[in-house]
C-alpha cells in the first residue's frame, strides 16, 4: 500500500490540533469512527465530492509509517476502491508537510505540485 496519504480538513481544525499535539477528526470522522484519508489519486475526487467550494482547507501529507499499523485499515469504499481510514486519533508527528488547498472558482481545489503516492 502506499506510504503516503492525505487528510484535507480546514485549516482551524489543524491549528487545534497542533495546539493538542492530535487531532482526532472532522464531525464525520467521528461519527464514522475513523479518519478518513485518501492517497494522493485519490484526493482530488475527495476534494470535489466533500468539499466543494469550501475555502480556508489544509492538505496534511502523512507517512504511514508513523501511524500504528493495528489503527491503519484500508476498506473498500467508493467503487470498490480501498481508502485508508485511521481508527485512533492522527498524532500531528506523523504529518510530514501541511500545504494550504486553495479554492478556485471555476477551477477548484488546487493541489501542490508535490502531492504523490510513495
Amino acid at each position: 500500500m502506499n506510504r503516503l496519504v492525505y487528510k484535507i480538513c480546514p485549516r482551524a481544525e489543524w491549528a487545534l490540533a497542533i495546539d493538542c499535539g492530535s487531532y482526532g477528526g472532522s464531525a464525520v470522522d467521528r461519527a464514522d469512527g475513523f479518519i478518513h484519508f485518501s492517497t494522493a489519486a485519490q484526493a482530488p475526487e475527495t476534494a470535489a465530492r466533500h468539499f466543494a467550494g469550501q475555502r480556508d482547507l489544509v492538505l496534511v501529507q502523512v507517512d504511514t509509517a508513523r501511524l500504528p499499523p493495528e489503527a491503519l485499515k484500508w476498506e473498500a469504499s467508493r467503487g470498490g476502491a480501498l481508502f485508508p481510514h485511521l481508527y485512533a486519533p492522527l498524532q500531528v508527528s506523523a504529518a510530514l508537510r501541511v500545504d494550504l488547498l486553495p479554492w478556485r472558482d471555476g477551477e477548484g481545489h488546487m493541489f501542490p505540485e508535490s502531492l504523490e503516492d510513495a
